[in-house]
């Protein structure tokens, strides 16, 4: 058995809260409040900020961003897998350099992205950084569950490394 590092806080599940699902979500967003609202952290000297709007319930649009899944914003339900993992973007960013994490910048729709793939035995996770220059905005996160998605991030780690080897 593969053990995950001792820097990974472990999962927040749903049974802590005896399927309360309004404690639960108050909960995980506390975590997430504490790690990217009070704490204000940093990525490679560049202050990680938030994508406040729009406002749902009180809560970010990246604390939704990474607890839900969908292509439409109003229709983005939540994924209780991203729900427990909601303690593990933060202390991936901050552990980059960690040889289970993959680094690289892509682009998508015209939006310069940092990706950091963390992978530990079967225990893949996405964390998205937006890059808009002087800042850095937490985009989502999410555990990779399948093997084509999988296989397609390698790839795209692969080919930014030939593409840019002083920067892998």
């Amino acid at each position: 058995m593969i053990e995950m590092p001792e820097w990974l806080p472990g999962l927040v599940t749903f049974k802590e809260y005896h399927g309360n699902w309004n404690a639960y979500v108050e909960a995980i967003y506390s975590y997430f409040r504490e790690d990217f609202v009070e704490s204000k952290p940093l990525f490679r000297g560049k202050l990680l900020r938030l994508k406040r709007h729009p406002l749902s319930n009180d809560k970010e649009a990246t604390f939704w961003h990474m607890i839900q899944e969908g292509k439409c914003e109003a229709d983005r339900i939540p994924v209780i897998s991203r729900c427990e993992r909601i303690r593990w973007p933060k202390p991936i960013i901050e552990n980059e350099e960690d040889e289970r994490i993959k680094v690289w910048r892509n682009e998508r729709k015209g939006e310069r992205r940092i990706c950091l793939l963390f992978e530990c035995g079967e225990e893949w996770y996405l964390v998205i950084l937006a890059d808009r220059g002087s800042y850095i905005l937490p985009w989502t996160a999410y555990p990779v569950k399948w093997e084509h998605r999988r296989k397609k991030l390698l790839k795209e780690y692969e080919v930014f490394c030939r593409k840019n080897p002083q920067e892998s």
